[in-house]
């Protein structure tokens, strides 16, 4: 069976039934009664739950190989693909990383490839958390009939991190057979001050997403999200070839070698968890603010592996000089 023939199923794992409104992001706000605490923690079950489902199938003996995306395949190997371009076209809003969490992916990088150096790297400089998609694989004049839909709103939309700030903690990696990100959790008043921690993080991460959405249906665009899951993360590296993992055994998986790529996850999790979750240790450098250097960016084009381009960014912020 070819894994390049499959796709992942993004299910919401958080326990979070559907909103009784057209947001599909008031749901968990309403399960979670606004409390930070609360749509943190079902952030966090989704993670978690998702990652365990992964690694057991990941270690199961019917696991089979890596899911390779054709047409990443066919752009890392153009002597077979001379001139492929993907064809899907998106139109999103994604927030950029500050340079320390990009320095934190370059060094977890730099170890992955310690067990799997057939990966595919997502670019430092094209790190990305996407926000809000409005839509993707769609052609190049489906895409610009939505970006003139929606031109006098796009200065707002991009600012609008400036004016409600989302922290975001406790990195972790999550990951599957497709691909490896850096995922996060909305702030519930982690590092704060007990006087501030209170309120200081009431406007979460999966606020923002809600009011975006919102913002764009304003617009007079539908939106068309792939998903909707309580997910904050950072796609770092995609597999694109079986050699890491290949051998002449059943279904021509080295089962040992996959363990030690699971290990090395599992490995660099505890360390995570070590160094940026705990109270006594909680440290900036594994936190953010969304539109901290940069304001979001909305981008148009062949988005999926960091290709396209800025249609307009907004108005990012320095934490230390507000």
């Amino acid at each position: 069976m070819s894994r390049t023939a499959e796709t992942n199923v993004f299910a919401d794992l958080s326990g979070t039934s559907n909103s009784t409104t057209d947001n599909p992001y008031d749901a968990l706000v309403e399960a979670c009664k606004q409390e930070p605490i609360q749509i943190q923690l079902r952030y966090q079950m989704h993670r978690e739950t998702r990652n365990a489902q992964q690694k057991s199938k990941m270690l199961s003996p019917e696991f089979s190989g890596f899911i390779i995306d054709g047409v990443l395949h066919k752009l890392v190997n153009p002597e077979t693909n001379p001139g492929y371009v993907d064809p899907r076209n998106c139109l999103v809003f994604w927030a950029r990383p500050p340079s320390r969490i990009r320095q934190l992916v370059e060094i977890i990088q730099k170890r992955l490839l310690e067990y799997a150096p057939s990966l595919w790297l997502m670019p430092l400089g094209r790190l990305h958390m996407t926000v809000l998609e409005i839509t993707h694989s769609k052609t190049e004049a489906e895409i610009e009939h939505l970006v003139n839909t929606m031109e006098g709103k796009i200065p707002e939309l991009t600012d609008f991190t400036y004016n409600h700030r989302a922290r975001l903690v406790k990195p972790m990696l999550s990951y599957d057979a497709a691909a490896i990100a850096l995922s996060f959790l909305p702030a519930a008043g982690e590092g704060l001050p007990e006087k501030k921690a209170a309120d200081a993080d009431a406007y979460t991460y999966h606020h923002l997403r809600r009011d975006m959405y919102g913002l764009c249906k304003s617009a007079g665009v539908e939106v068309a999200s792939r998903y909707v899951v309580p997910s904050s993360h950072l796609t770092i590296a995609r597999f694109v070839t079986q050699k890491d993992i290949s051998s002449n055994g059943a279904n021509g998986v080295d089962y040992g070698k996959i363990e030690g790529l699971v290990g090395k996850l599992e490995e660099i999790n505890a360390e995570l968890k070590s160094k940026y979750w705990s109270e006594d240790s909680f440290d900036s450098e594994g936190s953010w603010t969304v539109g901290e250097e940069k304001g979001l960016v909305y981008r148009r084009g062949t988005l999926w592996y960091g290709g396209g381009h800025s249609h307009h960014e907004g108005k990012g912020f320095i934490l230390d000089q507000d």
